[in-house]
């Protein structure tokens, strides 16, 4: 089934590509301080999981649990996070952060902390292909 799908451009700005799955596009944040993989459901119009059909529902929580075990398994962190806030950026997109206790914002979420630190190029680049070898 073909969907006519637009990235926010926000999301777009602030991310780097990794992949797409069946219904995700899968960006990894352009933020070196945490390993954070965002979900976006590839269906246009959609702000809240429940927008989404019940088989895409099921769809989406097998997707959050693929990127899940990727950052457990890669990175072993103390903790995940799993956020679909939407309060900025409105298109329906699920956060997966792995999360440390000497990271920038432990124990307090990660919204709001400091600025971004984004990767240069050359990272980025390593970033991504890291990033495809984990979630492959």
């Amino acid at each position: 089934m073909a969907y006519d799908f637009e990235l926010d451009p926000r999301l777009d700005n602030d991310s780097l590509f990794l992949t797409d799955w069946p219904l995700c596009r899968v960006l990894r944040m352009n933020d070196r301080a945490y390993p954070w993989l965002i979900l976006v459901p590839r269906r246009t119009g959609k702000r809240e999981i429940i927008d989404l059909s019940t088989a895409d529902q099921g769809l989406l929580l097998e997707e959050i649990g693929r990127a899940s075990r990727a950052i457990k398994t890669a990175l072993k962190p103390e903790k995940l996070n799993v956020a679909a806030l939407g309060n900025v950026v409105a298109q329906l997109h699920v956060h997966v952060v792995g999360r440390f206790a000497d990271d920038p914002a432990w124990p307090r979420p990660i919204w709001g902390v400091q600025a971004p630190q984004p990767f240069d190029s050359d990272e980025a680049e390593v970033e991504v292909i890291q990033w495809r070898e984990r979630l492959a």
